[in-house]
């Protein structure tokens, strides 16, 4: 397997199992790796848009989407595990990433009314609401942190 596979899957299958991003460290201790070879992966793995890392500090993961490595107003409840999604699309990527019944909780960006969205057998519970995209999805990626 090549290194940014094993990177790739090394941090999806952290977040699975514990609910959040690893560290570059973190990841090159698992794989038997250096810092500089995983940070490396995480640049090759962002140009081809399966990794975002922090802008701040290359070492951390900002985005795996559909998992955000930071908290976001997008938590999405499976079991006692609480994830971070990037966006309303994300949120309901996660379940179908992890193949689990979901409840996606997160508040309407103009009244701050609560929202909460049920995931089962793969497929929102339908329900009377609206999800607004600001920005066109051929645009997310020219600034996906702030899309």
């Amino acid at each position: 397997m090549d290194i940014e596979t094993a990177v790739k899957m090394c941090v999806y299958q952290t977040i699975a199992e514990t609910t959040r991003a690893p560290s570059a460290s973190e990841v090159a201790r698992a794989l038997g790796v250096s810092d500089s070879e995983v940070v490396d992966a995480f640049q090759s793995l962002h140009k081809v848009r399966l990794l975002v890392p922090e802008p701040a500090d290359v070492m951390r993961i900002r985005m795996a989407p559909p998992f955000s490595g930071v908290e976001t107003p997008f938590a999405v409840q499976i079991g006692l595990k609480r994830y971070y999604a990037n966006c309303a699309w994300d949120a309901l990527g996660i379940p179908a990433a992890l193949h689990e019944d979901a409840i996606v909780e997160t508040t309407d960006a103009q009244t701050g009314e609560p929202m909460r969205i049920e995931v089962r057998h793969q497929r929102p519970i339908p329900q009377e609401c609206a999800v607004h995209f600001a920005v066109p999805a051929a645009k997310w990626w020219e600034d996906i942190v702030y899309t």
